[in-house]
C-alpha cells in the first residue's frame, strides 16, 4: 500500500499504526486486527494467547538484568468508534482509513481516526518488537469491543497474567495521569408502535451541523444532542405523525445528526428557521434544521407518534450530578446516543455513567420508570464498574518521578468521567496498581479526531523510560 506516515517519529510506531488503520477494526469487527497482532507476536517469536472474543495477550521476556523485577502490563483495546461525516461514502466493514498529515497532526479524511485506541496498540507492539528496550517481563493485553461495553475485558481470562503494575494507554491528554474513572452501562428502550397508510404530503426534517463528542469527557461542555433537539422540534408541532425517525450511531458519542419523516398541520418550514436560530449555542453555532418534501407510504398513527415524542422529551440528557468533593468533576451523566424506528418499533440506546454505583443504579431505575410509563420494554447491558482511586501506588510514584526528570514539571493526577477498562481488570487482578496515560488526541469519537505526532513521540519515550526504571 502507499504509505502516508513514512518518516514520522518514532518511525516504527507510526508504521504499525498505519498498518492498523488499513485494517477495518470497528467494534464487533475485530478478528482481522486481532489476527494481525497474533501474526506480529509469531514473527517476533513471542508467546501469545488469543481467545474467541478476539482478545489477545502477548508476553515478552525480561531484558537481561531485569529478570528479578516485577512484570508490568501494557494494555489497550483493538476496536475503534466508527463515525463519518454526513454524506461521506465509506464502508467501515471493508475500507481502510484514508490517513492524512497536517502539521503536527494525523487524521482520517471524513471519518474517525481510531487513535483511540490504535495508537496504544502501535506503541505496545513496537516495544514488544524492539529488543533494545530495557524492561521487566512485559505482559501486553489487547481487548475488544471496549467502545460498545468493554465486552472483551468482561470476558477475558487473565489467569496467565502475573503482573500487578498496569499501564493502560487509553487516555487522550499527555501529561495527565488518570488514576480513577466512572462506571457505566448501556440501556436499551424498545417501544412497540402501530402504523397506517399515508395520503398526505410528507417532509423530511434534519438536524445537523452539531459538534458532538465523547459522551463522558465532553458531556459537560454544553454541546447539543441531535436526538433531543429533534424531540424538542417535534413537540412544538401540532398533530404531527412520524414516518421514520433516526439519529446518532453510537450510544457513547453525542449525536451530531438526527432526522425524521413527518406529516403535520403546522407550517414546519417556517418553524424550522425559527427553531434553528433560537437553539444555537456557542459550542454548536453551526446548527442547521432543514425541511424538504419527500415520499412516505406509511406513518405511525397519532398515538404512537405522541409516544415517540413524549419518550424522547422525557429522557434526561447530560450532567445529572457533579462530584461534591472535586470541583468540575462530573459524577453522574446520561447520553441519548441512538434513536431508530422500524415498521413496528421505536428504540433508544443510552449510555449511563457514574463514579457511584448507587447513583448509576438509581439513574437506570429512573430510565426504566420513564420507558415503562410509555409501554416500552427496558433492558441493561454492558454494565462495568468504576475504577476507584488508590491512595498508595508505587507505579504512580515511579511514573511521577520519571515524568519530572524528563519534563521538569509534575504531571496532573486526574479522575475522569469516562469508562476505562482498569475498573474491570481491578476486579480480575488482585492488588492491581494501575495508571492510565496516552498522547494528545482531540475530538475522539468524531470525524474531526486528530492525533498529535510530537506527543506520540514523547509518550513512547516516556513509557520506555518508565519501563527501564522498573528494575
Amino acid at each position: 500500500m502507499s504509505r502516508v506516515l513514512t518518516g514520522l517519529k518514532p518511525e516504527r510506531v507510526f508504521e504499525i499504526f498505519e498498518d492498523i488503520c488499513s485494517i477495518p477494526h470497528g467494534s464487533g469487527n475485530t478478528k482481522a486486527i486481532s489476527d494481525y497482532c497474533a501474526d506480529f507476536a509469531k514473527r517476533c517469536g513471542l508467546w501469545y494467547s488469543q481467545d474467541n472474543l478476539n482478545n489477545i495477550i502477548i508476553k515478552k521476556p525480561a531484558f537481561k538484568g531485569y529478570e528479578n523485577a516485577e512484570p508490568v502490563v501494557l494494555q489497550g483495546h483493538l476496536d475503534m468508534v466508527c463515525e463519518k461525516e454526513n454524506g461521506v461514502d465509506f464502508d467501515f466493514e471493508r475500507d481502510g482509513l484514508k490517513l492524512k498529515v497536517d502539521g503536527d497532526f494525523v487524521s482520517a479524511a471524513g471519518t474517525t481516526l481510531g487513535g483511540d485506541d490504535g495508537i496504544a496498540v502501535a506503541i505496545a507492539l513496537s516495544i514488544l518488537e524492539d529488543k533494545s528496550v530495557r524492561a521487566p517481563e512485559i505482559q501486553v493485553i489487547f481487548t475488544t469491543d471496549e467502545e460498545t461495553g468493554m465486552y472483551g475485558a468482561v470476558g477475558i481470562d487473565v489467569s496467565c497474567i502475573t503482573a500487578k503494575k498496569f499501564i493502560n494507554i487509553d487516555s487522550e491528554d499527555e501529561g495527565i495521569f488518570t488514576v480513577g474513572c466512572a462506571g457505566g452501562a448501556r440501556v436499551d428502550i424498545k417501544l412497540p408502535l402501530k402504523s397506517e397508510l399515508n395520503t398526505k404530503p410528507a417532509y423530511t426534517v434534519q438536524i445537523k451541523g452539531l459538534t458532538g463528542g465523547h459522551s463522558g469527557t465532553e458531556i459537560n461542555k454544553g454541546r447539543l444532542n441531535a436526538n433531543k433537539l429533534l424531540g424538542k422540534f417535534l413537540s412544538d408541532t401540532q398533530n404531527v405523525q412520524i414516518g421514520e425517525i433516526k439519529g446518532g450511531n453510537k450510544d457513547n458519542a453525542i449525536p451530531v445528526f438526527a432526522s425524521c419523516t413527518v406529516v403535520s398541520d403546522s407550517d414546519i418550514i417556517s418553524k424550522a428557521a425559527v427553531f434553528e436560530e433560537s437553539n444555537r449555542v456557542p459550542e454548536d453555532n453551526e446548527l442547521t434544521v432543514t425541511v424538504t418534501p419527500c415520499e412516505c407510504e406509511r406513518l405511525f398513527d397519532l398515538e404512537s407518534s405522541k409516544k415517540i415524542i413524549g419518550l424522547i422529551n422525557s429522557l434526561p440528557f447530560g450532567v445529572v450530578a457533579l462530584n461534591p468533593d472535586i470541583e468540575g468533576l462530573v459524577e453522574t451523566s446520561l447520553n441519548i446516543g441512538i434513536i431508530r424506528s422500524d415498521e413496528n418499533e421505536f428504540s433508544v440506546s443510552l449510555s449511563v455513567r457514574s463514579s457511584k454505583r448507587s447513583q448509576k443504579e438509581a439513574l437506570i431505575d429512573r430510565l426504566k420508570t420513564i420507558g415503562e410509563s410509555y409501554g416500552a420494554a427496558v433492558s441493561v447491558r454492558g454494565d462495568y464498574p468504576a475504577w476507584e482511586y488508590r491512595k498508595c501506588s508505587t507505579l504512580r510514584d515511579k511514573m511521577n518521578e520519571v515524568f519530572e526528570k524528563m519534563y521538569g514539571k509534575k504531571p496532573k493526577i486526574e479522575i475522569i468521567h469516562a469508562g476505562l477498562e482498569c475498573g474491570l481488570f481491578g476486579e480480575k487482578i488482585k492488588d492491581i496498581d494501575a495508571v492510565s496515560i496516552g498522547p494528545d488526541l482531540f475530538d475522539i469519537h468524531t470525524p474531526r479526531e486528530r492525533l498529535s505526532i510530537s506527543s506520540v513521540k514523547r509518550t513512547y519515550e516516556f513509557i520506555c523510560c518508565v519501563l527501564e526504571e522498573l528494575k
